[in-house]
């Protein structure tokens, strides 16, 4: 009766999860049983493990690009140009 008292609507914004890893590291346990290769086995582990360490830091994977892309470009945000900024429109003359 608990499981299914967790059903509900606000749950399926939850994280897909693999066993305990995101469901995106998922992909990379596949890989390495398609391709059964050394690499493949230590790129899973690589992944999972970075997974793990992000899921530590109480980031999603998503979030942890965003954070990594404000990282690399820095602070500094330049502004649009004239021609791309949006415009006022006034639809109540017609």
């Amino acid at each position: 009766m608990a499981v299914t008292t967790d059903w509900h609507w606000r749950n399926t914004m939850k994280t897909v999860r693999f066993f305990i890893f995101d469901a995106r590291a998922g992909f990379f346990v596949v890989l390495v049983l398609v391709h059964a290769r050394m690499w493949t086995l230590m790129l899973a582990i690589l992944v999972m493990s970075t997974f793990y360490l992000l899921e530590r830091k109480s980031l999603t994977f998503p979030a942890a690009l965003r954070s990594l892309r404000v990282w690399l470009i820095g602070s500094y945000r330049p502004g649009w140009i004239w021609s791309r900024r949006r415009k006022l429109i006034d639809t109540g003359s017609r």
